[in-house]
């Protein structure tokens, strides 16, 4: 029998501690919840991953071609990488996060998707900051190939294009560095980004500086805490 509650790990990190935790909730059946906290502050939880997966689902759908090459920015619970390998045309993915924590976690297998991650050859963790790399087109996300460029760069680590995990970030949300980014995308090529609200008009006026096609998806799910339907968003914007 598995206990109520369970801390898996605690470690410091840049941003502060962080920590994976596993609970069970009786009222929701016989299923191991994970969840990932910053602090005080909720990351991340298995309960809700229905969005993340919509975010490489329609990402991905925007690409055209076989043999993708893909940049996953933040590992989280593993969702979105998991998911975007779904894709039989992707021949590689990297998943660039900033906390090595996050990564050791999927590497020592201690969350579940950390073994469908480990045992998928095409599949490489990068540990950087997700912004500087994007911002540096001369040096690019891939430490083993300078300047490479990607059929798609699928974002999950802010909460919002206004609301930040790490209030550096914020600069990263301009038509300079959008584009500093977009030069390490393909012609064609995709870029993806989860937020938790609805679509903002501003931030879709900000990437069409960036990228000739814009499209916003609301993204639904059943929120068993409050008892109704949740709302997040994506973001799927085509290079020219």
């Amino acid at each position: 029998m598995h206990a109520l509650f369970e801390e898996i790990d605690n470690q410091t990190s840049p941003l502060g501690d962080i920590s994976l935790r596993r609970r069970r909730m009786p009222a929701f059946g016989d299923r191991d919840i994970y969840e990932v906290k910053l602090g005080d502050e909720f990351l991340m939880s298995s309960m809700f991953v229905e969005a993340e997966e919509a975010l490489s689902r329609l990402g991905l759908a925007a690409v055209q071609g076989d043999n993708l090459s893909v940049v996953v920015g933040g590992l989280g619970l593993g969702y979105t990488a998991v998911e975007a390998l779904k894709d039989p045309r992707i021949s590689e993915q990297l998943v660039v996060d900033a906390l090595g924590t996050v990564i050791e976690w999927h590497e020592r297998e201690l969350v579940p998707l950390g073994k469908v991650l480990n045992a998928d050859a095409r599949n490489r963790y990068v540990l950087d900051s997700f912004f500087d790399l994007a911002t540096q087109p001369e040096k690019g996300f891939d430490p083993m190939n300078k300047g490479k460029k990607f059929d798609a760069i699928l974002l999950d680590i802010d909460h919002s294009p206004t609301e930040f995990l790490n209030a550096a970030n914020a600069g990263f949300y301009t038509t300079e560095n959008l584009a500093l980014m977009a030069q390490q995308l393909k012609p064609e090529g995709v870029f993806a980004m989860w937020s938790q609200n609805l679509p903002e008009a501003q931030f879709e006026t900000l990437l069409k500086t960036v990228f000739e096609k814009v499209d916003s998806h609301i993204v639904s799910f059943f929120n068993p805490f409050q008892n109704c339907e949740s709302t997040n968003s994506v973001y799927v914007c085509v290079k020219a």
